[in-house]
């Protein structure tokens, strides 16, 4: 879907929601997983955020972290987990959540600051590790999916370091990031289009089916 919507050839895919975070690129009939979380996604650590901050679900919990943290300009300085070409979110939440309650109460920081500097830090992880997937694979693409890639902040500090290395960011809006039914529908079709069909009695739901796992039959 974001290669059809963005016009983009073959990127280096950054792959963020609530439920993934994945840097993956195509070769040899699949999207090969190049890093990855190995605890939390990283949707997953702004929503419980979020909570903590009593922040409404109306549009979303991240959504609204995004709009804090354009008003926040002190910096608390966070746990930066990178490890080879993965991520870990889990002791960051854990360290902010332990902590935001009396940070708040003393006026040291204020909600703006704090959800400023979660994303600052977990943004910066994920572009890091990128940008080593990039280097890997001589790409000068880099394509930003899944809910997460709605977040302009994300997506100036992805611009930032593709133009560094004389790449090209592209990125789809909340119509195409948000919407599974579409990414569904428009996968079905390619699949269908190559020849990939499966009897109605032969269809059942994998929900743990990793990236690497499916074999792409329409590039």
């Amino acid at each position: 879907m974001g290669r059809l919507v963005t016009g983009a050839d073959n990127p280096v895919v950054l792959y963020v929601s609530g439920g993934n975070t994945q840097v993956i690129a195509y070769s040899d009939r699949r999207y090969r997983i190049f890093g990855e979380t190995i605890d939390i996604a990283v949707g997953n650590c702004l929503d419980r955020f979020a909570r903590v901050l009593q922040l409404s679900n109306d549009p979303s919990p991240g959504y609204n972290i995004e709009q804090l943290a354009k008003c926040g300009n002190k910096f608390l300085e966070l746990p930066y987990v990178t490890k080879g070409m993965d991520v870990s979110f889990s002791g960051i939440l854990s360290y902010i959540e332990d902590r935001a309650v009396a940070l708040l109460e003393s006026g040291e920081y204020t909600k703006e600051d704090l959800c400023f500097s979660l994303q600052e830090t977990v943004f910066a992880m994920l572009i890091e590790i990128t940008e080593r997937a990039m280097a890997h694979c001589g790409s000068s693409e880099v394509l930003i999916v899944g809910g997460v890639g709605c977040n302009e902040r994300l997506q100036e500090m992805m611009r930032e370091m593709a133009k560094a290395r004389d790449a090209k960011l592209f990125a789809t809006d909340e119509r195409f990031c948000i919407d599974n039914g579409a990414m569904i529908a428009q996968a079905g079709y390619e699949m269908y289009q190559s020849g990939q069909l499966t009897k109605w009695e032969d269809t059942f739901c994998t929900q743990r089916y990793r990236t690497d796992e499916v074999q792409v039959t329409w590039r």
